[in-house]
């Protein structure tokens, strides 16, 4: 269950998030659009779950970039968070294939 604390860093930290990725993703990945669909952050505050949506490029490639670039993407979100938050949460991405699951359903249905 989480709380309302954890219930609005998850929104605070996906929204400053997807800037950083809108802002950043032409230069470090390779014209990809990513797209930040979920932030889950632990009850401690301490690790931050960040699924991402990635377009235009392989997903294997543009997630390995994303985990290379972990540091300067905590670095950039403590700059915008730091008014809100003490410590900025460790990043911990994952790519979100649920648009993927979905597609597969859909045309599963229409057999």
């Amino acid at each position: 269950m989480e709380t309302n604390r954890q219930k609005k860093i998850n929104k605070l930290l996906q929204k400053d998030l997807g800037e950083i990725f809108q802002r950043e993703a032409p230069n470090l990945f390779r014209r990809a659009m990513i797209t930040v669909t979920q932030v889950r952050v632990t009850p401690d505050l301490a690790i931050a779950k960040v699924y991402i949506s990635i377009f235009g490029a392989d997903a294997t490639e543009i997630i390995n970039l994303v985990k290379a670039n972990a540091g300067e993407i905590r670095k950039q979100l403590g700059i915008r968070v730091k008014n809100q938050l003490r410590h900025v949460p460790q990043l911990q991405f994952f790519v979100d294939d649920s648009l993927d699951y979905i597609e597969n359903i859909e045309n599963l249905l229409k057999k």
